[in-house]
């Protein structure tokens, strides 16, 4: 899907989130992310210089398990793999799943209508095309 680079840059929020390790211990690691119009990256340290994973809204199926104890949130973004990433953020009110699932709503609907646009456009040319070929 094209996006202008202005919508490419956008950031939604950014802030910390903490994510649960794929080892064996599965100890929560805290982590600097930025979320912008197309992906969620998530830094090693807070200067945001050692990028340790992008996913890319096109890549995430949907944001799940949402449950809210004491002082945490706890979601689980699943891709399209289906993989499951296990995130937890403060109870703020304006909390990194509730953003995150807007951001994918909003990302799947500029990617369905860029779809319509350019199935739109296939069919004018074909249609076009029959035009010009019956002409005499």
């Amino acid at each position: 899907m094209k996006m202008s680079a202005t919508e490419v840059a956008r950031v939604l929020k950014e802030g910390e989130l903490e994510k649960r390790s794929d080892n064996l211990l599965q100890f929560w690691k805290r982590k600097t992310c930025v979320l912008t119009t197309d992906s969620l990256n998530i830094y090693a340290d807070q200067q945001k210089k050692n990028k340790s994973k992008e996913l890319k809204l096109q890549s995430i199926k949907k944001v799940d398990c949402v449950e809210r104890t004491g002082k945490f949130v706890y979601f689980t973004i699943v891709t399209t793999d289906n993989k499951e990433i296990d995130f937890r953020c403060s109870g703020e009110e304006n909390c990194w799943n509730a953003v995150i699932t807007m951001a994918l709503i909003d990302f799947q609907n500029r990617k369905a209508i860029q779809d319509f646009k350019t199935r739109q456009d296939t069919e004018t040319t074909t249609q076009q095309d029959i035009r010009m070929a019956r002409a005499p």
